[in-house]
């Protein structure tokens, strides 16, 4: 039998090999998925040729966006070339050492202690785990974790344990037992007239009630992201990061910031724990470290955290292969060179009014019910009732914000974003690179209007 040499290697297989995370392959004989093979700037490129405008940076991860490969490529290649492999544990490797030092110099506060790990899933577990031994350290024997409803901290059994989206959880219970759900910061459906402040003093009452009833000598640690990503980016209310950092202290509990979305510039600062006045105990992160180029992540700790693992005889037992690899390091710093050198945090936050008044022309449209985020990382929630008040139903929603209305509308404009249902909350997430300017959120936003009147329309008939 004859090969085609001139047919790309992916046109020779079959899809069903690749089984794709969180995919449903039942269906991928019926509808492949497509197959994208280029990247250029903010933008995608599939094997069909077609170029979409990537407004989620990808997983909310490609900060850099896609036109710096080649000198990622070649910090990744002089690094395969000096040294391709080296484990952190009993010895290093210069690159994990030099980025622990270019991450502690960027991170809030003390936080001057950097264990590296492959992912933000697993960071997460890292942390939990550093805040368990940190207790047992210092005579104490504290194991629960208090998280957030609808929070997303990954899909580890200990990280799946945390997040709040019953729906992740259930095929895989019994999970690792924790602290519980609090209620997030979403105030679409909140009382008429209650005033920011009201509602930053209801959470807070909320989260030292839950403290209180599992026991504070049980608690380990409250994690959270500094604005949540899943239910759509949720920014604290006035008070309200200060306030969890006074509880916590008040209890003696850790304090956990989940930056594997925010770090690294994407709410217009190099961590969201800073611009928002968290002031964690230990940070996680991820996905911006490398702009995803390399699979890379970090837990950050400060002093009070790191000093009991300093005495003789003390230590973590916890690591893998893969934390701290050194060509990893070598990509991930020099995205942070990058990133410095365009200035891009700030460039964000500067941009961030710009972009905020693009979105909000799409407020007056009838099935939009609440524009909300901050930087580049924004969220447009969908109204779930009809016009007359009555609660649409889940055939409804998906019939309104489902492939045919929604994402495939917006991929015929040139724009990929994700729209999740998850929870019941109708929310288009808008997160694209970093280095998108003007004509990058026109193109975004423009098709976004274009897409939401013609989904008005058919609301209209409900």
């Amino acid at each position: 039998m004859s090969t085609d040499v001139s047919t790309p290697a992916y046109q020779k297989t079959s899809d069903l090999n690749n089984w794709r995370h969180f995919a449903q392959m039942g269906s991928a004989t019926e509808k492949p998925p497509k197959v994208i093979v280029k990247g250029e700037g903010c933008y995608l490129i599939d094997s069909e040729g077609n170029r979409y405008l990537d407004g989620l940076s990808n997983l909310f991860c490609v900060n850099l966006g896609y036109s710096y490969g080649e000198e990622l490529g070649e910090a990744a290649l002089a690094q395969y070339k000096e040294l391709g492999y080296h484990s952190n544990w009993g010895s290093t490797h210069p690159r994990a050492v030099e980025l622990a030092s270019v991450v502690a110099e960027l991170a809030p506060g003390d936080l001057n202690h950097v264990f590296l790990t492959p992912s933000g899933g697993e960071s997460v577990e890292a942390a939990w785990k550093i805040a368990r031994k940190y207790y047992k350290l210092r005579g104490e024997n504290r194991w629960k974790a208090i998280s957030r409803q609808t929070a997303y901290h990954g899909t580890t059994l200990g990280a799946l344990s945390l997040i709040g989206i019953p729906e992740y959880r259930a095929d895989f219970e019994p999970l690792v037992p924790t602290g519980g759900k609090i209620r997030n910061t979403r105030r679409v459906g909140r009382p008429v007239g209650e005033t920011e402040e009201q509602f930053t003093a209801f959470l807070l009452d909320e989260l030292e009630f839950r403290i209180q009833a599992e026991g504070p000598d049980t608690v380990a640690m409250i994690l959270m992201e500094p604005v949540q990503n899943h239910g759509g980016m949720l920014v604290p209310p006035a008070g309200y990061s200060k306030g969890v950092r006074e509880i916590a202290d008040k209890y003696g509990i850790l304090l956990v910031a989940d930056e594997t979305i925010t770090a690294f510039g994407r709410v217009g600062a190099w961590f969201g724990a800073e611009r928002y006045e968290m002031d964690p105990d230990i940070i996680t992160c991820a996905k911006g470290l490398s702009s995803a180029h390399a699979v890379i992540g970090a837990v950050i700790v400060g002093e009070k955290v790191y000093e009991p693992f300093t005495v003789a005889g003390a230590s973590l037992l916890h690591g893998n292969t893969f934390g701290g690899h050194p060509v990893m390091a070598a990509v991930a710093l020099k995205n942070i060179e990058i990133m410095k050198r365009l200035d891009l945090p700030a460039t964000v936050l500067a941009n961030e009014a710009l972009f905020r008044a693009k979105l909000d022309t799409l407020a007056d449209l009838p099935v939009v019910a609440d524009i909300r985020g901050c930087g580049y990382f924004f969220a447009v929630e969908l109204t779930q009732a009809t016009a007359s008040g009555r609660a649409l139903t889940d055939a409804q929603k998906l019939r309104l914000y489902g492939d045919a209305l929604l994402a495939q509308p917006l991929e015929d404009r040139g724009v990929m974003l994700r729209i999740s249902i998850d929870a019941g909350d109708p929310v288009v997430c808008v997160s694209p690179p970093l280095v998108a300017g003007d004509a990058e959120l026109t193109h975004l936003t423009d098709a976004l209007h274009a897409v939401l009147t013609e989904v008005s329309t058919v609301y209209a008939d409900l």
